[in-house]
This record gives C-alpha cells, structure tokens and sequence, in this order.
C-alpha cells in the first residue's frame, strides 16, 4: 500500500470501535469486488484495519477508496459521535472497560456523571441495584449488562433516544428491559444480557420511568 500525505483529522486521537473497523472492512470489500484492490492489497489493508487502535490509523487505509463527495468511515463515525445527545468517550484501553456490582441482602446504586463501562456484571441475591444511566457518560457505542437476579431485583434506566436490546432469560421471574420508542441512531446501544430467577429485570427510558425504586426487599416491579 502506498504512503498517502498525512491529512490531521479532528477526531484522530479516538480510539476506534469494532463498529469503526467494521466501516472500513465494507468499504475493503466493496473496493476487491470492483477490482480497486488486488487480492493482496485487499489482505494488507484489511491486516492494518484489524491492528487499528485509533481513528487517525483507520482514516489513510481507505482514503483512495471512497468516492469524491461522500464521506468516509471515520467521517461518518466521527459525526454520529458528535451529534448524539448521549456522551461517548472511547477508553484508552477498551479490555480494561468492565465493572462488576453485587447486592446481597441489600441494596446498590449507581446515578449521576458515572462512567457505564464497555461490559458490566450486575448481582443481585435478595437484594437489588439502580442502574441509572439518564446522566452517564459511556465508555462504547454498544455496552452489555450481565444482569443476575436471584430472589432480587435489577432496574435499568437510560437516557432518552438510547436503544435497549433484550437478551436475557426469565425463570419463576421477569426479564424485560426497554428502550426509547423513538431511538437515537448516533446514541448508544444497550444490551441487556443475564438471568432473573424468582426475581426481576427491567429497563426503560428515562422519559417513561415512574414508581418507586428498589429497596432491596427481594422484588421488583417491571414498567
């Protein structure tokens, strides 16, 4: 692949998301299947793409592809960023994003500027926890909640235009966690992944939540 001039970016210094080097791998593709790329360029540019730690790397790999007028992976990227109401700040160091919050027999709490890290692991066993992200700041444009609620409770809220994905598994229980009925599609996703056995899960927006809050008395209402 030749050197092509340096061009500063803005948004340069960013770590780059799977979402990121998924761009640019299309944009790979696309390029081999209409003989832009040989076989071989295709192979080292998609090797650089997979090393990426930042956008400003991501940036030169597809620079001589994109079409005059269009913007690029890490334009496109890097304005969904800018336009979402939700903060995202990329870790420095994304293996590092994860948290882990166990209530027995009581109760835990998390509202306010806190930082929703890429992955965390909530426990909850007679007890419950608050997850209210309506003013975090998050560590991914996708982040996972591992939500156990064994004979407890976990309530998940986040922010207006954040979308909500239901994965978990209700057993003598309930699993239900819900997003924005009008979603923002430069904000975050959240996936709520997990177990609630004789307990509950749920999620909603911030705009929608009502009643009262988990005290750590074994049950949990779903909204």
């Amino acid at each position: 692949m030749e050197n092509l001039p340096d061009r500063p970016h803005p948004h340069a210094h960013l770590r780059a998301s799977d979402i990121d080097r998924d761009q640019v791998v299309d944009v790979l593709r696309e390029a081999l299947m209409s003989g832009r790329l040989t076989q071989d360029e295709h192979a080292e540019r998609l090797e650089q793409t997979l090393e990426a730690k930042t956008l400003g790397e991501l940036e030169p790999i597809t620079r001589d592809l994109v079409v005059p007028g269009q913007p690029t992976p890490v334009a496109q990227s890097a304005a969904a960023a800018s336009t979402s109401l939700v903060p995202i700040e990329e870790p420095a160091d994304p293996e590092q994003s994860f948290d882990t919050m166990v209530a027995i027999f009581g109760g835990g709490e998390r509202k306010g500027r806190w930082r929703v890290k890429r992955r965390t692991n909530a426990f909850a066993v007679f007890g419950g926890h608050d997850l209210d992200m309506t003013n975090a700041v998050f560590e991914g444009r996708e982040v996972t909640i591992w939500a156990f609620a064994v004979f407890g409770g976990i309530d998940i809220t986040v922010p207006e235009g954040v979308t909500v994905r239901n994965e978990g598994v209700g057993i003598f229980g309930g699993f239900g966690a819900r997003g924005s009925d009008d979603p923002d599609p430069n904000a975050p996703v959240v996936v709520v992944k997990g177990l609630a056995l004789f307990g509950g899960v749920g999620g909603q927006s911030s705009v929608k939540r009502h009643g009262k809050k988990l005290k750590g008395k074994g049950h949990h209402e779903l909204h």
